[in-house]
């Protein structure tokens, strides 16, 4: 059989509504697998009084009969230990083994066996939910799990890839998308159940010739897919219903019987299909059973529905570029896939907001099945032609899936002279070949009596595991070591066959004058030496107390953050990290202090600190617990965190702080994939998003101080978002390249605000998680909101907003500080800007163009100050930093009047102090390369330019107001590049 096999392969995207399959063929084409006719099987199951399991078209069109024994999403049932279907009970692996089933039969039957496959899966599934996969895999016949990673070559078997990865592929290798080697890529997963978000980067090639995307982070929303676009478009086709036809809206709505559930169910579908259709026209027709009628829907009903909902989307994506240390410009795509992408709003929304072009294609459904492919290249030798989009003009080739007949001289229907099948691919699709080239029966349509095969042809219910038919060649089907069943072992319900189952901103400073002492007036008054001596102490008298007046006014109106002496790098002084080349590098500065970090071949973190100055390594520490990816490091005043990162939101990861002066450790604790952390003068609030409360903790020890439980709104959800209440003293300091502080923490940080979705907000004490002040009815989770010093700073994402200021010292009613023009402005970012000011960025008709900066303050007229293309604020101080993304990175400076300090200077600017920047010239990305960087004096623009970086990976580099130290390829480098 590995003749036959070889060149041919299966990609498979199990998804949570629907599962899609690309077959290649020996000559590199690639085409959707066909099922009962259709290119995509939905994932559906229906268990029939009989006990027998259908899958797809046939479990829906059963289900309209007896909805109880339909699971129309057996993807999210995963983490449950079983479920009901009418009267029998199925594992998740059971449910999941009939449609891997059901897809290998269409496998066998288009080319006589089941070729070698590759299975992809959520980037957020644990261990176990990969367990259920491996499980379901092995019931339905197939070959043990097997799955890719970085650490060591693949064994053989079916390969188990993360969904993000394979459609990283697909951007790369078949779409031809340069990613460079440490750059990364965010895909966007918008599918029918589910939306999937990660940001994956190209490590290069690994040791065993594979492909090196790794996943950095991930996130998601499991409540938001399409199918909860059609019940926003149900309700609104409800309150059109409704009113003109009661009872009929009553009884789809409340059905009763099974005549009234299937209509229900039609009229579903009927809505799914007119959403669809809006993707390719502005007007569909929606008929209602029961009525007379039907209702016509709209583009812009459809895109008014979605908009709330979709917004949430951007937030999340956002939420994940930023838990991978990036920002949207630094990406090197953005890739959208999964059915519900094809909306259109869907990429405008993500370009207007994120600055960044989404690539989407004309079917979303197929790129992570084909990505995956590419765990299995043709051996060398072979046609390696990859698939054309779109598909190349000329006559239609022949059903997806079919087997292609060859046509005069040897070429196929589509005129390709390309290599005839191998022997027995195109055989009849009643037999299938066996090891010995001899027929045997086919597969029959779906599962028999207690979840057994039923092979119609032989007569028999062998146990799945056991089956050669839809096997590799090897026929192994047994999950050896995976908690598997062996080859022949029976299935479930047989005997003995049970499976076990911030943004930181900050406030303005005073501007300094000039001034100076008075002179003293030369003596030439005649008279005793006495009277002299006392008409010269009088004299200094009154000069001592000029000089004390004088140096008062310098002090009171110097410039805290002067411009800084900026000079050319230094050679710079170097650490070694490790023998070999870490997979990723950290630092973090505070002070004469600066931290280095990489990960160990025991995936260990590897802590060095040095003098910032110097470069004099003071110690150095492995951290107590491995991870699989680590996040980052974080300076405090005595300390030193370490943070692991995730696979998932609800995936557990490590936080770990040592000891700043020995480097040993002081406590560790677990935590979440989406935890946030707070860290104050001496509690660190840990946002425990799988707990739904704050947990107040020492910074000393580590030991719970108090806990507070979230907020929840009438329909029982606990979102919240979290913010420091920052102050002047505290973001007056290095930023990330993001805007937020790298130490915020500085000054008197004793205060959070949480903002719940019940619109709530509560001011929260950090030390002893008391309540200090709560107002209702003041923003959502997703809002602009900026919690610094004594005001509360609130925008909200709607048309014809208002940005809002309120006392967090008072009850009383807040200050409009601006109202928007009309419904076709919108906020995109929001910081202080002075005492009782904030400056915030409006956009209209979503158009970045037009972006412009707004300063309100208290009392007085808002100012707005165009900045085209700008898509973030960075302050300092009493001015404000727009930055520009697209198409090429640029940044415009404001003075606290409005005067442009830097005028559209390209690069990317990050805060050194409230009084200066650094400008890099590029982005700074994950890649080893020289950066060109300069510094930049706040109040003059006085630009220096400070040189090369040279092979500095630009994205693990932090900076005090004098040295920047960077990762490099084996070592770190720490130039200095102000005067002290």
């Amino acid at each position: 059989m590995s003749g036959q096999q070889d060149g041919f392969a299966l990609g498979v995207d199990l998804g949570t509504s629907n599962t899609v399959a690309v077959l290649r063929w020996p000559d590199g084409r690639t085409r959707p697998l066909l099922v009962d006719g259709q290119p995509i099987l939905p994932s559906g199951v229906y268990a029939d009084a009989d006990g027998q399991l259908h899958v797809g078209r046939d479990a829906q069109r059963l289900a309209q009969v007896d909805p109880d024994r339909y699971e129309a999403n057996p993807k999210r049932r995963v983490d449950e230990a079983d479920v009901m279907l009418g009267d029998r009970r199925l594992s998740p692996a059971e449910l999941l083994a009939a449609v891997l089933f059901t897809v290998a039969e269409a496998a066998v039957g288009t080319v006589g066996f089941l070729p070698p496959a590759v299975v992809t899966c959520p980037a957020t599934w644990d261990a176990d939910r990969r367990q259920v996969l491996a499980d379901a895999l092995a019931l339905a016949g197939w070959p043990p799990a097997a799955e890719h990673t970085m650490s060591g070559p693949t064994p053989p078997g079916t390969r188990l890839l993360r969904e993000p990865v394979a459609a990283a592929r697909h951007y790369t290798e078949v779409l031809r998308r340069p990613v460079p080697v440490g750059d990364a890529v965010a895909v966007f997963d918008f599918g029918g159940g589910t939306l999937d978000v990660a940001v994956v980067r190209n490590e290069g090639a690994d040791p065993w010739g594979d492909s090196g995307f790794t996943v950095v982070s991930c996130g998601g929303l499991d409540d938001l897919g399409g199918l909860d676009l059609d019940a926003a478009l149900v309700e609104l086709l409800g309150a059109r219903v409704a009113a003109a036809n009661p009872d009929e809206w009553a009884r789809l709505t409340r059905p009763e019987n099974t005549t009234q559930w299937r209509d229900r169910l039609r009229f579903l579908e009927n809505v799914r299909g007119a959403k669809e259709m809006l993707s390719r026209a502005t007007v569909a027709p929606v008929a209602v059973p029961g009525v007379e009628a039907a209702v016509a829907l709209t583009r812009e009903d459809l895109e008014g529905v979605a908009t709330p909902l979709l917004r949430r989307a951007v937030t999340e994506t956002r939420r994940v570029v930023s838990a991978a240390g990036l920002t949207p410009e630094r990406l090197a795509g953005l890739f959208l896939v999964g059915g519900s992408s094809r909306i259109p709003l869907v990429a405008r929304l993500l370009h207007a907001e994120l600055g960044v072009a989404p690539t989407v294609l004309e079917q979303p459904e197929l790129p992570v099945a084909e990505g995956a492919l590419t765990d299995l290249p043709l051996r060398p030798g072979r046609s390696t032609t990859k698939p054309l989009i779109p598909a190349p003009a000329g006559p239609p080739p022949g059903p997806a899936g079919a087997s292609p007949e060859p046509g005069p001289a040897g070429t196929l229907p589509d005129g390709d002279r390309t290599p005839r099948l191998p022997a027995g691919a195109g055989e009849p699709a009643d037999t299938v070949p066996n090891d010995a080239g001899r027929p045997r029966p086919a597969m029959a349509h779906g599962l028999g009596p207690a979840g057994t095969l039923l092979d119609e042809a032989a007569g028999t219910t062998p146990a799945m595991a056991g089956r050669a038919a839809p096997s590799h060649a090897a026929g192994a089907a047994g999950l050896t070591g995976q908690g598997g069943g062996a080859a022949g072992s029976p299935m479930p319900g047989q005997a003995g066959g049970a499976l076990a189952a911030p943004p930181a901103p900050w406030a303005g400073v005073p501007q300094p004058v000039s001034g100076g002492g008075p002179g003293v007036p030369p003596s030439n008054a005649a008279g005793s030496g006495g009277r002299r001596r006392a008409l010269w102490i009088s004299i200094g008298a009154v000069a001592a107390l000029a000089g004390v007046a004088t140096a008062a006014v310098l002090y009171l109106t110097r410039d805290r953050h002067p411009e800084l002496d900026f000079q050319a790098f230094d050679r710079g002084k170097r650490i070694l990290a490790g023998a070999d080349r870490p997979s990723d590098m950290f630092t973090a500065t505070l002070g004469d202090r600066a931290y280095l970090a990489y990960p160990r071949d025991d995936d260990r973190l590897e802590v060095i600190a040095v003098d910032a100055g110097t470069g004099e390594e003071l110690w150095r520490r492995q951290s107590a617990a491995p991870a699989e990816q680590w996040d980052r490091i974080v300076a405090l005043p005595d300390a030193v965190a370490l943070v692991a990162d995730a696979a998932g939101t609800s995936t557990p990861r490590e936080l770990e702080v040592l000891d700043a002066g020995s480097g040993r450790q002081r406590w560790h604790h677990p935590v979440h994939g989406d935890d946030e952390f707070f860290f104050g003068t001496d509690v660190m609030v840990l946002a425990d998003r799988d707990g739904h409360r704050l947990v107040g903790l020492r910074v000393s020890d580590g030991t719970e101080k108090w806990s507070r439980a979230d907020p929840r709104d009438q329909y029982g959800s606990s979102r919240t978002s979290v913010h420091l209440v920052t102050s002047e003293e505290g973001l007056a300091g290095p930023g990330f390249a993001g805007g937020g502080a790298r130490d915020p923490w500085q000054g008197e940080v004793r205060r959070i605000v949480q903002v719940a979705s019940d619109r709530s907000v509560r001011l929260i004490d950090m030390a002893t998680g008391a309540v200090l002040r709560r107002r209702t009815n003041v923003a959502e989770p997703d809002d602009l909101v900026v919690a610094h010093s004594d005001r509360l700073y609130v925008a909200n994402d709607d048309g014809g907003f208002q940005l809002l200021a309120y006392d967090l010292g008072s009850s009383a009613e807040p200050t409009v500080l601006y109202r928007a023009p009309d419904d076709r402005h919108r906020p995109k970012g929001l910081v202080p800007c002075g005492e009782h000011r904030a400056c915030l960025l409006e956009v209209t008709d979503a158009d970045q163009a037009t972006a412009a900066v707004v300063a309100a303050a208290e009392g007085k007229k808002a100012e707005r100050w165009s900045a085209p293309g700008a898509d973030l604020l960075v302050p300092l101080g009493e001015r404000v930093l727009a930055r520009r993304t697209y198409p090429d990175p640029a940044v415009t400076l404001f003075g606290p009047d409005g005067q442009r300090v830097l005028d559209a200077r390209d690069g990317v600017a990050v805060r050194v102090d409230a009084g200066n920047l650094l400008v890099f010239a590029e982005p700074l990305g994950s890649g080893e390369d020289d950066r060109s960087v300069a510094g930049v004096g706040a109040e003059s623009g006085r630009v220096v330019e400070l040189g090369q970086l040279k092979d500095v990976r630009g994205e693990s580099c932090s900076w005090n107001t004098e040295v920047i130290a960077c990762g490099s390829a084996k070592d770190f480098v720490l130039h200095r590049f102000a005067a002290g």
